[in-house]
């Protein structure tokens, strides 16, 4: 760490690779703010980023281990050391193993995107256990499994040439994604024709050619009737259909069933605007369709991603200037991959006895879903978990149904979280591990260097805390005796280090000599009609299917709750993080839940009046705001709410406004990916 001078680092508060400069003062940073040099950001910072030394000198920050004296949950602690919290989270999964078996042992860990995800799959698969959940299966990988079974490779819009048009389905990038945000919004400035799919007017919409109000969970519908209209009004790229799709006959026939008026019907949206939205996208070239979290969450996610690629496919907007492009390959070790995670270590037996076989996902996901570790814990099938170790994640918040994920934490034998600050999911341990922020290790992240330059108390980084916790385990043979040595390994195909990479922007793209011309699918093209879903026993071609609790699906639950929930994530937050960050909470103080104007009136509800939201799991409160952009059917609330303020006594009232404990985490799942359905259920809301 230097003493003086302004240090190049990338944020990952939301780990997608903004690029900032930290100005340091007599060795501590003073201000941090975004690099104009890095091709990501182009030295803007969302107000998460602006809020990094808010972060990082936070009175509240957990900054010694901590080991639990009281009962469960009651808020008792007496600090220890390292030495000792190690020993004491090694013991317990020794025990375990012994006692009932390695996959007795679970792991949970959070949405970072880095490779600090991988760092306890590693462990896990050296240890023995094949039960390691994070939350993928309702964020991003449903989306980039879909691409993968219908290009073979992930795909990426050009905003360099600007596409004409461009949808932007299900991703409120203004609050979630900033620099998207901007490049679409520059996009649209250059003339771009804008489409917005989404049951909230985002801001995006205010600058789009169309909104498209979907009903909340019917997005795969509205894909599917798109692609009816372009194939029978024959706007499809004839051309490039013969030559680079396989299936197109076969999704021809399929689709006949999705005709814009019973479309219509499903998606609560007029038949012309489905018409005239196919039309737009398919004759206003190039185009492309950039997907959100918003399809993610529902038994329709994996499909809904394939449809959506096949939309891309059928017009032509492949491998185009201003389309859907393959992006340049950077070498490095991949995250996420077999290698960094030592898939091999993991015996064929022991993969076998993860507790969600019963699923049958698709074969290349590797994890678990969450819900079947919290199921197998409170049920004990098929089999007891006894141990639990959660890494930057707050589940309690974060995960379906979180009145049984509060029984599963409850029940659990021992229970270790690593985490910045103390949550109402480390309120529950046995042993709390206080984890560093960005600013305090060095790691690679969106191939840039991001570099150390704080130390808060005893913190350490995710690597740190996981390759130590291997020793204890007697593993330390699978891990480095540095994190530099580490991020070396990740480096190695690029032929760098990490000392030479804290002297550059980025690691150097990998040059290519040429374009691939076929696509890495089984077929050598673009599978419309998917031979190894069919093999499988999955949908070749993506069909619509209702989820539960809607309208369509349960009418008689209509009758009780008969208003359709749904949520949004305010600037502001990180999921569940940042409530106690005071400068974003004076920006968005308390939970918002979104009424239609007429619908608030007729239940006497006013603009910031504290409202319930029921259904049959139970109740939450949140404060109304009226629009009349919403659909009088449907409500829209805000997700990942508990209050720091309230202290621990009440766990900070993680129930009181979370919209988790609304949602369900028993099947139908996406068949292919394990996806709950966290959009789209039936509520009533009323007046608190």
């Amino acid at each position: 760490m230097i003493e003086n001078g302004t240090v190049k680092s990338v944020c990952d508060i939301c780990a997608r690779g903004c690029g900032v400069l930290i100005d340091i003062k007599n060795g501590v940073p003073v201000k941090v703010y975004g690099d104009p040099n890095c091709s990501t950001n182009k030295g803007k910072l969302c107000i998460k980023g602006l809020a990094s030394l808010d972060y990082l000198n936070h009175p509240d920050r957990l900054k010694t281990p901590l080991k639990r004296i009281g009962k469960r949950g009651e808020g008792k602690w007496q600090t220890f050391s390292w030495n000792e919290a190690l020993d004491e989270i090694a013991n317990a999964m020794l025990k375990a193993k012994e006692q009932q078996g390695a996959e007795s042992v679970a792991f949970m860990h959070g949405a970072a995107k880095g490779y600090r995800d991988s760092y306890p799959a590693r462990l896990a698969n050296v240890f023995g256990t094949p039960n390691l959940a994070w939350q993928g299966h309702v964020c991003a990988v449903p989306r980039a499994m879909g691409a993968q079974f219908t290009y073979g490779t992930p795909l990426t819009c050009d905003f360099d040439h600007p596409p004409a048009c461009v949808v932007v389905w299900g991703a409120n990038y203004a609050d979630t994604l900033h620099y998207n945000h901007n490049r679409l919004t520059g996009a649209a400035g250059k003339g771009a024709k804008i489409i917005v799919v989404d049951p909230q007017k985002i801001a995006l919409a205010g600058k789009s050619a169309m909104w498209l109000r979907v009903r909340p969970g019917a997005d795969l519908a509205l894909a599917l009737g798109m692609i009816n209209v372009i194939i029978n009004k024959s706007l499809y790229d004839k051309d490039f259909v013969d030559s680079t799709t396989i299936g197109f006959e076969q999704l021809k026939s399929h689709v006949q069933y999705y005709t814009p008026d019973k479309v219509s019907q499903i998606t609560w949206m007029p038949a012309d605007d489905i018409i005239n939205a196919a039309r737009m996208f398919a004759t206003t070239k190039p185009a492309c369709i950039i997907l959100g979290n918003g399809i993610d969450q529902s038994i329709n996610s994996f499909q809904t991603a394939r449809a959506a690629a096949i939309l891309n496919a059928i017009t032509g907007n492949i491998d185009v200037p201003g389309g859907m492009i393959r992006p340049t390959p950077t070498p490095l070790v991949r995250r996420k991959g077999a290698e960094l995670e030592l898939w091999d270590k993991l015996p064929e037996n022991a993969w076998n006895k993860r507790v969600s076989a019963d699923l049958n996902l698709l074969p290349p996901v590797r994890y678990m879903a969450g819900q079947s570790i919290i199921k197998a814990i409170v049920d004990e099938k098929p089999y007891p978990i006894r141990c639990l170790y959660i890494q930057g994640c707050n589940p309690l918040l974060t995960y379906s149904n979180a009145n049984q994920t509060y029984d599963a934490l409850k029940k659990v034998d021992f229970l270790a979280v690593a985490d910045m600050f103390m949550t109402p999911t480390a309120a529950m341990a046995d042993v709390v591990l206080p984890a560093a922020g960005y600013l305090e290790y060095d790691s690679v992240e969106a191939a840039q260097p991001q570099q150390k330059v704080a130390q808060v108390g005893d913190c350490k980084s995710d690597y740190q805390m996981i390759s130590e916790l291997a020793v204890k385990l007697g593993l330390s043979e699978h891990f480095w005796s540095s994190e530099e040595e580490c991020l070396d390994y990740l480096l190695k195909p690029s032929e760098l280090t990490f000392a030479d990479l804290r002297q550059m922007d980025k690691v150097p793209p990998k040059v290519q000599t040429k374009k691939p011309s076929d696509f890495p699918t089984p077929s050598g093209k673009i599978e419309l009609y998917s031979g190894r879903l069919a093999q499988w026993g999955y949908d070749p071609i993506p069909a619509y299917h209702e989820q539960p609790e809607t309208p369509y699906s349960d009418p008689e639950l209509t009758k009780v709750y008969p208003l359709v929930l749904t949520s949004w994530k305010a600037a502001q937050y990180r999921h569940a993080g940042g409530r106690q960050i005071e400068r974003l909470r004076k920006k968005h103080t308390d939970p918002v839940i979104n009424i239609n104007t007429d619908t608030a009136s007729k239940l006497g509800v006013s603009d910031g009046d504290w409202v319930y939201i029921e259904n049959q799991r139970g109740k939450i409160k949140q404060k109304a705001a009226l629009s009349s952009d919403i659909d009088p059917r449907v409500v829209i609330a805000d997700y990942g709410w508990w209050f720091p303020e309230k202290g621990m006594s009440d766990l900070y009232g993680w129930a009181e406004s979370n919209i988790n404990v609304l949602t369900d985490n028993n099947p139908p799942y996406s068949p292919e990916m394990g996806s709950c359905n966290l959009r789209g259920m039936q509520c009533k809301v009323y007046k608190a």
